[in-house]
């Protein structure tokens, strides 16, 4: 999808017989008729006074709601986990994350706006439309009428939001039961797909299960990117990627090897992922505080106790550096580290192995530093959220295995959604050589860890369990260097298992070659076993 694009209005609706019949009826008696004119007068009054809050639902204004459509039974959804002024609502498979939560933020006389947890703008009538068809975006709370809404009583416990400034209904474009499909304004009609169910976050009424299978299947795109070169970078491969969706884009880091057997970082970003080949890229060692030298394999997210964007490298010790906007490759700072030197008890376990591939993620309590040494070793060191970045220490060996390319590299832990399982990956090199990734679970960032997928015949991400659609090649048997798409772009690295995508690097199966200059390019994996 490429921005906010404007759907086409609502197909006019046709009245079924029995509708029509209702409709034309004999005439009212007088006594019925001057009832509805006082019926009429009285709704006039309301409507001046203040609209009456909607007895089916009384909303608790500290509360998180999912709103669940009548007719789809999906929720309504900031599409594609967008945080920009203007970005397009739809409705999705309900997974209860923080882009389907909304808060209801009293705007007095009945009126409330609809707060999204995951971007903290509300729902808006976008440019003030009063047309049916009317697209709704999510927009910088101002407190306008165009971003006010009433609830008004359906049948069975549902309601419908009805603008303040245009007086119509929120609803489903075309009654579509479709992911993704668009949410406009409407007269309001009482449909069905103008109806919604509130459903307080942590309140019962369970999502579909959520959660992660015990055997993946996976299908690849095409190669999506690969390097690009200019006058002072001689670039063969693009490696090593994170991802987040920013300012309605797909924000982009990875490292770059050049030809010189070098190592350092870039950006590109564009809003779908069939326009990342053409994408710019942009150096980070001569555009930004980043600067020159040894710089590999990025993590970047949003640490939001302190309104500022991390990203996560490795210099030969844990690196970062900080930025108010992602989506400006210029804004990094110089870099600085967790640590000052090499911790024991990496030192004694490494062998001839490396420390490298850091990765952060943090709970309620603390963030916790993972890395691997490619000697069969994770470790994990700790520090309190309210301290970092400072403070890591008390590093352990988080998971270990005798057969070193069985926990080689690339260590990634997220947080499985709301159902308080946290899911490590880590990549591994198969007995056929081809690189591949293992997944455990646990129900604690500090472990202990469960085989999930984890096996050759029952991998998380290998060649035997992805497939590539009719017209595109099988392109590569490596599955490398990645990062799973997250939910939410804060510092507990949420994942949907509902909507499971992994940005992956792969290569040709006839490459070969000294490591530094293996030819890899950006492709992107999307489970089709899903069990929601």
């Amino acid at each position: 999808m490429t921005g906010v694009q404007r759907p086409p209005a609502s197909a006019p609706r046709t009245r079924t017989p029995s509708e029509s019949r209702r409709r034309l009826r004999g005439r009212r008696r007088p006594s019925t008729t001057i009832a509805l004119v006082v019926t009429s007068l009285l709704a006039s009054l309301l409507a001046v006074m203040g609209a009456a809050p909607a007895s089916a639902a009384t909303v608790d204004t500290s509360a998180w709601y999912v709103l669940v459509n009548r007719n789809s039974g999906k929720a309504l959804d900031v599409y594609n986990l967008a945080t920009d002024d203007g970005a397009r609502i739809t409705q999705w498979s309900r997974n209860d994350q923080a882009q389907q939560q909304w808060q209801f933020v009293d705007s007095g006389n009945g009126y409330y706006r609809l707060r999204s947890r995951h971007s903290g703008k509300v729902l808006d009538v976008h440019n003030w439309s009063t047309t049916d068809g009317g697209n709704i975006v999510q927009w910088t709370d101002n407190n306008a009428a165009n971003q006010h809404f009433r609830l008004a009583d359906s049948a069975s416990g549902y309601v419908r939001l009805i603008n303040r400034n245009s007086g119509k209904a929120v609803e489903v474009q075309n009654a579509a039961t479709t992911d993704g499909a668009n949410i406009v304004q409407y007269s309001d009609w009482d449909g069905t797909n103008q109806q919604w169910q509130l459903v307080r976050v942590g309140d019962g009424g369970d999502p579909p299960d959520s959660s992660l299978p015990s055997s993946f299947q996976w299908s690849s795109s095409g190669v999506l990117a690969g390097p690009k070169s200019d006058g002072s970078h001689d670039i063969v491969a693009i490696k090593d990627y994170t991802v987040v969706r920013h300012n309605n884009q797909w924000q982009v880091y990875a490292t770059t090897a050049s030809r010189s057997g070098g190592w350092n970082l870039v950006h590109f970003a564009a809003p779908d992922w069939s326009q990342m080949a053409n994408a710019q890229h942009t150096f980070l060692d001569t555009a930004s505080g980043v600067g020159s030298g040894y710089r590999a394999a990025p993590q970047v997210f949003y640490f939001a106790p302190q309104n500022l964007w991390y990203l996560i490298y490795q210099t030969g010790l844990p690196s970062y550096s900080t930025s108010s906007d992602p989506g400006n490759p210029r804004s990094w700072s110089t870099p600085r580290t967790f640590m000052s030197s090499v911790p024991d008890i990496v030192r004694q376990n490494m062998g001839n192995g490396n420390w490298l591939d850091f990765w952060t993620i943090c709970d309620a309590a603390n963030c916790h530093l993972f890395s691997s040494d490619d000697n069969g070793h994770i470790y994990r060191a700790q520090t309190s959220v309210g301290s970092f970045p400072n403070g890591f220490g008390n590093t352990v060996i988080a998971m270990q295995d005798s057969n070193r390319n069985n926990l080689f590299e690339g260590t990634a832990v997220y947080r499985v959604g709301n159902t308080g399982e946290y899911l490590l990956l880590q990549e591994a090199i198969g007995s056929n050589g081809r690189r591949w990734y293992r997944s455990f679970t646990s129900d604690r960032i500090e472990g202990p860890w469960s085989p999930l997928a984890a096996t050759e015949s029952n991998p998380f991400a290998r060649s035997s369990n992805v497939t590539f659609p009719s017209g595109t090649s099988a392109w590569t048997q490596d599955f490398s260097h990645g990062e799973l798409l997250r939910a939410s772009n804060d510092q507990t690295l949420t994942i949907d298992p509902c909507r499971l995508q992994f940005l992956y690097q792969g290569l040709s199966p006839g490459a070969g070659g000294d490591y530094s200059q293996l030819p890899y390019r950006m492709g992107l994996l999307t489970q089709t076993n899903s069990t929601c």
